[in-house]
C-alpha cells in the first residue's frame, strides 16, 4: 500500500502527534486520494462496517468528511439504496463476510454504485483478494484496492483503544481457556502493529516478563500474556517490514507492554485531577455530560448535552488540573470577566457579590450576546466543579481519599480501615468496595477464609461486591506477597512497622497539593525506560537493538538533573496550590510548552496495558512528555473509569452475563 508523502515517524518535517496522524491518513490518504481523475467533482458514498465507523468518529467529526467529497456514510450490513451514478469509497475489515457483502454490491448487471474505492482496516488475506479476483464483472468497477492498516481509536491526541472490552474476563478470568485468550490476544496483536504501520514507526519491543515463585510453580496462561502479545506484535511488524514501502528497517521507537497485574490500584483509588473525577463522580455516558438550562421562553428548565473534548479549550486547559486548582481557576476567570464588564457587573451586584447560579450566568448571556460562547463555557465548567465539589463534601471524600493513599504509602492498614468503617457508618456502598478492593490488592491474604468474612461483613458488601474483591486475585494479587520488588508490585517493607507499601513516594517532587501523592506505577516503568535504566530480565526485548539507533536514542533522551526540592510532610500540602506553581500535571502548564516543545521531540515511547487503562495512566503520559522531551503514546485494551473496571472485576468469574447486568 501506499503512505501520503509527509513522513510521519518521529523524524522530518513538522512534528505531527498520534491523533493529528491518524486523523489526516483517514481523511487525505484515503478519502481525498478517491478524488482522481473525472471523479474530482463528484459526491461519494462511505461504506464503513460497525467498527470502522468507530475508527473514523473518534479521530474525524462529519464536517470533516463531508469536506472531502462524502455526502452519505452507509453501513455494509444494512439494505442501501443502488446509487448507479455515485462511486462509493468501502473503509472496511478484511473479514469474509465483508467481502461477500462488497462483491455482493458490486457484482452483476446492476452494481449499486458507479466505481468502489476499498481500503481495508489491516491486512488481508490473499484467500480473500483471490476470491475477488475471481470476479470478473467486479475487477474494473474497483477504483482502488488498499490496506489502510489503521484499526484502532484514537481517544486523545496520545492514546488509544484496541476495542476489547472483555479483555479481562477472556484474559484473566477463573476459568482458563487458552484457545479464546489466543484469539484475543492476536486481534489485539494485529490492531496494535497498525498503529506502527500507520505512524511508520518500527519499534524496540518490550514487555513484562513472567514471574513465577519457584522452579516447582507452573507458570499460568495470565502469567504469559505480556510475552504472548509480544511476540504477536513482533509477527505482524516482521511483515510489514516486507510488505510496507518506505517502512523503517531499524528501530525508531519504544513500545513496553504490560498488563493490568503490573498496578492493580490505579483503576480503583480516587484520582483527584479534574477529567477523572468528572467521570468518576457525575455518570457521564462517555465524553457527554447532560446538564438543566433555563429555557429561552420562560418555561421549565432545558436539558442540553455537551461534550467534553479537546475542542473546549476550558477543558484542555483544566482537564489534568487538581480539582481544587480548577475550582480556583474558575472562580478567578469569572471573578475577572465580572470585573471587565459593566452589565456583568450589575448582574453580579444584583446578587450582592455572592455566589453566582446557572441561571445568573445565563441572565448575564442575554445581557451581553456577544460573549454567549465564552459564558456559556465558563457557566458550564463553574456548574461542573459545583457539583463535584458538593459530592466531595456530602460523601466526606476528602478523608477516604486520605485513608486510600495512606494504605497504599505503607502508612495504614487493616486496622485503619476497620475504624474508618466503624466511626463512618453513611459511607457508600461503592466507596466501601473501592477501599476493600485496594486492601485486597495489597493485603491478599487477609482476605482469606474467616478472616475475609468478617471484613466483608463489617463493610457489608452484598454477594457480587464480595466477587470483586475476591476476584483482585485473579489479577495476580494472590502470590504477590511471596514474588521480589520486580513482580506485580513493589512491596517495601520496614523492620518498624508491619504496614506494606506498594509505592514509595518519589524524590525531587514537590507535592503542591492534598490527595496528589499517589501515582501510577507506570509513570516509574516510563520514566525508567527513558533512562535506559529497565531492568532486561524483567522487561526483556524481542529485538536487539542496532548500535547506531542505541546512539540515537542516547542523544534523543535529554536527561536533566533533577531540580532540588524539600519534601514536605504528607499533611503539609493545603487544597489550594500558590498560583506560581507549575507542576507539569496541569494542561495549562503542558499548554505554555506544546508549541515548542513537539518541534524538538525524540523518539516516541508507546506503552500498551492489556486490561484496561486509567485518566491517571493516560494523564502521566502528558506529563512525562513535556518532561522525557519524547511524546509517550498510551495504548490499552479500553479506557476504565472506577465503576467501569469494578464492573469487570465483578464478571470474571460470572458466566452468560454482560456488562448492562451488573450495576455498581
Amino acid at each position: 500500500m501506499s503512505y501520503s508523502d509527509s513522513d510521519s515517524s518521529s523524524y522530518g518535517g513538522d512534528y505531527k502527534n498520534f491523533k493529528q496522524i491518524s486523523r489526516e491518513r483517514l481523511l487525505y490518504e484515503m478519502l481525498r486520494s478517491a478524488k482522481t481523475g473525472t471523479s474530482k467533482s463528484t459526491w461519494k458514498v462511505l461504506i464503513m462496517d460497525k467498527l470502522t465507523v468507530k475508527i473514523m468518529s473518534h479521530s474525524c467529526k462529519m464536517a470533516d468528511i463531508t469536506q472531502e467529497g462524502v455526502s452519505l456514510v452507509e453501513d455494509i450490513h444494512r439494505r442501501r439504496q443502488p446509487l448507479p451514478s455515485m462511486e462509493a469509497i468501502y473503509f472496511i475489515q478484511p473479514t469474509k463476510e465483508n467481502v461477500i457483502m462488497f462483491l455482493s454490491d458490486m457484482s452483476g448487471r446492476s452494481p449499486l454504485y458507479k466505481k468502489a474505492f476499498v481500503f481495508f482496516s489491516s491486512p488481508i488475506s490473499r484467500e480473500l483478494v483471490t476470491h475477488i479476483k475471481k470476479d470478473s464483472t467486479v475487477i474494473p468497477r474497483i477504483g482502488a484496492l488498499r490496506e489502510m492498516n489503521l484499526e484502532y481509536f484514537a481517544i486523545d491526541s496520545q492514546g488509544f483503544v484496541t476495542d476489547d472490552e472483555r479483555a479481562l474476563e477472556e484474559l484473566f478470568g477463573d476459568e482458563e481457556n487458552s484457545r479464546r485468550g489466543d484469539a484475543c490476544l492476536n486481534v489485539m496483536a494485529s490492531r496494535i502493529a497498525t498503529v506502527f504501520a500507520s505512524l511508520r514507526e518500527f519499534p524496540l519491543v518490550r514487555y513484562r516478563a513472567a514471574k513465577s515463585l519457584d522452579t516447582m510453580t507452573m507458570t499460568t496462561f495470565s502469567d504469559l500474556i505480556p510475552t504472548k502479545l509480544a511476540a504477536g506484535v513482533w509477527n505482524c511488524l516482521m511483515k510489514y517490514k516486507q510488505s510496507i514501502e518506505n517502512f523503517p528497517q531499524t528501530e525508531t521507537c519504544d513500545l513496553l507492554i504490560l498488563d493490568r497485574s503490573v498496578d492493580q490500584v490505579a483503576p480503583i483509588i480516587h484520582e483527584w485531577t479534574y477529567d477523572a473525577i468528572c467521570r468518576d463522580l457525575l455518570n457521564m455516558e462517555g465524553n457527554k455530560y447532560v446538564h438543566e438550562v433555563p429555557s429561552k421562553t420562560g418555561g421549565p428548565p432545558e436539558k442540553k448535552e455537551v461534550l467534553l473534548e479537546e475542542h473546549d479549550p476550558l477543558w484542555l486547559e483544566l482537564r489534568h488540573a487538581h480539582i481544587a486548582d480548577a475550582s480556583e481557576r474558575l472562580h478567578e476567570k469569572m471573578t475577572s470577566f465580572i470585573s471587565k464588564n459593566k452589565a456583568a457587573q450589575i448582574q453580579h451586584s444584583a446578587r450582592d457579590g455572592g455566589e453566582l447560579s446557572t441561571k445568573d450566568l445565563q441572565k448575564m448571556v442575554q445581557a451581553l450576546p456577544q460573549y454567549s460562547d465564552q459564558i456559556d463555557k465558563l457557566s458550564l465548567h463553574v456548574e461542573i466543579a459545583g457539583k463535584i465539589n458538593r459530592i466531595i463534601r456530602e460523601q466526606r471524600l476528602r478523608e477516604l481519599g486520605q485513608l486510600e493513599q495512606d494504605l497504599v504509602f505503607g502508612d495504614a492498614g487493616l486496622k485503619d480501615v476497620v475504624k474508618f468503617f466503624t466511626t463512618n457508618e453513611d459511607v457508600t456502598r461503592e466507596n466501601k468496595l473501592r477501599l476493600l478492593m485496594i486492601l485486597a490488592a495489597i493485603y491478599p491474604e487477609k482476605f482469606q477464609g474467616e478472616k475475609g468474612q468478617n471484613i466483608m461483613k463489617l463493610a457489608r458488601l452484598q454477594s457480587d461486591d464480595i466477587t470483586a474483591v475476591n476476584n483482585m486475585r485473579l489479577l495476580g494479587g494472590a502470590s504477590d506477597i511471596k514474588k521480589s520488588s520486580t513482580g506485580a508490585f513493589s512491596l517495601k517493607f520496614d523492620i518498624n512497622k508491619k504496614k506494606r507499601a506498594v509505592r514509595k513516594d518519589r524524590t525531587g517532587e514537590e507535592q503542591t497539593w492534598q490527595l496528589s501523592r499517589f501515582y501510577p506505577m507506570i509513570e516509574e516503568l516510563i520514566e525508567k525506560l527513558g533512562k535506559k535504566e529497565l531492568p532486561k530480565d524483567d522487561y526483556p526485548c524481542m529485538n536487539e537493538p542496532s548500535p547506531t539507533v542505541h546512539a540515537k536514542n542516547q542523544s534523543a533522551a535529554i536527561s536533566q538533573p533533577p531540580v532540588a526540592h524539600s519534601m514536605r510532610s504528607r499533611r503539609t500540602p493545603t487544597w489550594a496550590r500558590p498560583r506560581n506553581s507549575d507542576d507539569g500535571y496541569s494542561s495549562d502548564s503542558v499548554l505554555r510548552h506544546a508549541s515548542s516543545d513537539f518541534k524538538k521531540m525524540g523518539q516516541r515511547i508507546f506503552v500498551f496495558i492489556v486490561g484496561g487503562a486509567t485518566r491517571s495512566e493516560l494523564r502521566v503520559c502528558h506529563k512525562l512528555t513535556r518532561k522525557l522531551n519524547r511524546e509517550i503514546i498510551l495504548g490499552s485494551t479500553s479506557l476504565d473509569d472506577p465503576p467501569q473496571f469494578i464492573t469487570k472485576m465483578k464478571m470474571l468469574t460470572v458466566d452468560e452475563l454482560s456488562l448492562d447486568d451488573i450495576q455498581i
